[in-house]
């Protein structure tokens, strides 16, 4: 004769069976996004509850800071080849000795000899420009620079769309991040019949001139967000324009935006209000019997060193202007991290974290990844990036610099774990496949 289960054997069993239904569920849920036509329509709002998610169990805190005054400068001396990692930020070179200390306050980089550009006369702007824009093309998820560098090239008749684009530079749709180099090595590799430049330190009066020329302009600026990711959500996040004009009497471009709409009207003030947020870099693209007239628009800065000289300069200047301004510090670190002064620009990143960073900061821009790393600073190089994969977890450079600094540490075997997920999350990373490859031969 067997005994009726007891209360609690009922509760036990009921508990096992709807934990045993939520698994089967989530197994379904996983196996139905696996089709292609429902990952691309639902795949975002799983990613966006699981952020939420991770969000309240690891609640969201601001960007850590800095005890400047306790900070000893620390004497780098990296092994042979980790200065190479990303080439495209000039690290392939030896790094010096760091000797500053943090409470010091970083000092202009040396004033640089200049390559002869052609000599460009100012002449009176027009009130008015407004280009002829290209056929507007709306952001798909995670996509807005592909999308706009697809504007961009169909301004000069270029056929492709922004899946042309993100199929080889961002495989992978969950990828967050498309930063201005990887636009800018799209353009170089895959459409030679055009020619892209970019530099930093722009301003208004630079952006009108090349749009009175006849060219169009993408920048990368900061906004805000009309909803919330997680609890606590700031909401500042990074996001590309198409400027295709400006109206004087409005003091207002016109601006092609792939998430809110073309032809929108954004005040100067505004734009420049956001776009200092990225250093104020911009975007030229041009067939190559132009070349000319950009050399001459942008005079002395054609020279790319002569350009980080004056950004130096700006972004020095408007902390001096307002010592709590996180932009202003931050855009002066990477800067001088352009001319390798690693200690000076480690001294300006601890003042903007200070200063208050937004916290996708480190989504977009990776500069005290490599100041922190050639000063040797390695704990707060691993503060960093595990804060910033908190915020994004699937973010190839964090984990690419984490593993670096897992290197640092004598750990192997978790940095060759890292660089492959680095690998992973952005197939054909070669900076991830250099790490691989010198962390295995050494």
């Amino acid at each position: 004769m067997h005994s009726k289960p007891s209360n609690k054997e009922k509760a036990l069993a009921f508990a096992l069976g709807i934990t045993a239904g939520i698994a089967i569920l989530v197994l379904l849920a996983v196996l139905i996004l696996q089709i292609p036509a429902v990952n691309e329509r639902y795949g975002w709002r799983v990613d966006f509850a699981m952020t939420y998610l991770r969000a309240l169990v690891d609640p969201v805190k601001p960007l850590p800071t800095v005890d400047i005054t306790q900070v000893a400068a620390v004497e780098s001396t990296p092994d042979p080849g980790l200065a190479e990692v990303v080439p495209a930020m000039r690290t392939n070179t030896p790094v010096p000795t760091a000797s500053a200390t943090a409470t010091e306050r970083p000092e202009a980089s040396p004033t640089v000899t200049l390559t002869p550009a052609p000599t460009f006369t100012p002449t009176p702007l027009p009130d008015r420009v407004e280009l002829d824009p290209p056929a507007y093309e709306e952001q798909e998820v995670n996509n807005c620079g592909p999308a706009t560098l697809a504007m961009h090239l169909r301004y000069y008749g270029w056929q492709g769309d922004q899946g042309t684009i993100a199929s080889l530079i961002k495989p992978l749709r969950e990828d967050r991040n498309v930063n201005v180099e990887e636009l800018v090595s799209y353009v170089n590799t895959e459409t030679p019949y055009y020619e892209i430049q970019y530099r930093v330190g722009g301003d208004i009066e630079m952006l009108k001139r090349l749009l009175a020329a006849g060219f169009p302009v993408t920048v990368e600026t900061g906004f805000i967000m009309e909803e919330s990711y997680w609890l606590n959500d700031d909401r500042w996040a990074g996001h590309y324009l198409l400027l295709t004009g400006y109206d004087e009497p409005s003091q207002s471009f016109i601006v092609q935006d792939v998430f809110v709409g073309p032809n929108l009207r954004v005040p100067y003030d505004e734009l420049d209000k956001y776009w200092k947020a990225f250093n104020r870099v911009y975007i030229l693209l041009y067939p190559p019997e132009s070349r000319p007239v950009v050399q001459s628009i942008l005079g002395d800065q054609w020279d790319m060193d002569a350009n980080r000289q004056h950004a130096v300069e700006v972004s020095q200047a408007e902390t001096e202007a307002d010592p709590e301004d996180a932009f202003a510090w931050f855009n002066l670190g990477t800067n001088l991290i352009y001319f390798e002064k690693y200690s000076q620009a480690a001294i300006a990143y601890d003042h903007a974290r200070n200063a208050g960073l937004p916290q996708r900061m480190l989504r977009y821009q990776f500069g005290p990844f490599f100041a922190y790393f050639h000063t040797g600073r390695i704990d707060d190089l691993l503060e960093l990036t595990e804060y910033a994969l908190k915020r994004t977890p699937n973010s190839e450079e964090a984990k690419l610099w984490r593993g670096w600094a897992m290197y640092r540490k004598a750990n192997k075997e978790e940095a060759l774990k890292l660089f492959n997920e680095a690998l992973e999350a952005r197939p054909g990373y070669t900076d991830a496949q250099y790490a691989i490859n010198f962390v295995l031969s050494n």
